[in-house]
């Protein structure tokens, strides 16, 4: 039997949830002029007029129509990610505000930036050719191979300070990337899962998209540690900057030094890797420049 769904409607913003959910503490907070419901993490987000200034607002606590596990679980997820944002801040990274301990619920306050997503997660098919050429990731494509390699390089930066600071990328992939076409600037808006380093596999597949992730992630006992995160690195670069999982040189569009560092990135083998992404980017910049 197909669930219930109940349409829901906030200002003049509508939206679907398995269940019925109080919204007041939203309307008093500000105005909502939009919302995000289609995740699968259990979380609701909303764009939100708060005295004059955009904010936006991630929630848990609601039963989303993606998500099958328990709401509390959402909550706690939530409640738990706030360290995060508060310990790998970065000017590449969404701006966390303060958090809200709600009756039935729990909601983080980030400051509003002007971008879009880069992955759709209901309209996306793999093949590049076959994109929709409104999409934000299409429209990203299309952009001089230096505004490509420029946002690339604000997400390397990111993460040798996230190697840094003692964590490791879990659930990193285009889903987690804003950005602003007007003004060609990129965010990182999504750190929920990462973790302190190294750590061992406790899951078998662990979260994340089949498009960016390493071999030791869907390895039971396998330690995630920063030869992880430069396969993510290099996998983000063959999105950004050529086939995507056709690693092939015919589709690549930034030259051949930096496809051979791209490709060292993605070996299967650990060992073979780019011991970090703080090494990573070292010789990429330097390529860059030559």
């Amino acid at each position: 039997m197909a669930e219930a769904v109940n349409k829901m409607k906030v200002n003049d913003v509508s939206f679907s949830l398995k269940e019925p959910h109080s919204f007041d503490w939203l309307m008093d907070l500000g105005k909502v002029f939009t919302v995000f419901d289609q995740q699968d993490s259990g979380n609701l987000s909303f764009g939100v007029m708060i005295k004059g200034q955009k904010k936006f607002v991630k929630y848990a606590g609601a039963s989303t129509i993606h998500y099958s596990g328990d709401p509390q679980d959402a909550i706690d997820k939530l409640k738990a990610s706030r360290h995060l944002y508060h310990a790998l801040e970065h000017p590449a990274l969404i701006q966390f505000e303060y958090g809200l301990e709600l009756p039935n619920g729990y909601a983080m306050v980030f400051d509003w930036f002007e971008g879009e997503g880069l992955h759709n997660h209901w309209r996306y098919p793999p093949p590049l050719k076959e994109t929709d050429p409104d999409s934000p990731f299409r429209r990203f494509r299309e952009r001089p191979i230096h505004k490509r390699l420029s946002a690339f390089q604000q997400v390397l930066a990111f993460h040798v300070e996230v190697e840094k600071r003692g964590f490791v990328a879990v659930d990193f992939y285009d889903g987690s990337l804003l950005y602003n076409f007007q003004a060609d600037q990129l965010r990182i808006c999504d750190i929920d899962e990462y973790r302190k380093k190294p750590f061992i596999n406790d899951m078998g597949r662990l979260w994340g998209s089949t498009r960016f992730m390493s071999p030791e992630e869907f390895t039971l006992g396998a330690s995630i540690d920063s030869r992880t995160n430069v396969f993510n690195m290099g996998a983000l670069a063959f999105v950004l900057l050529g086939g995507g999982l056709d690693r092939s040189y015919s589709k690549w569009e930034a030259g051949p030094r930096l496809f051979d560092i791209a490709r060292k990135a993605v070996e299967e083998d650990p060992g073979m890797r780019y011991p970090s992404v703080d090494e990573l980017t070292a010789v990429w910049v330097e390529a860059s420049t030559e």
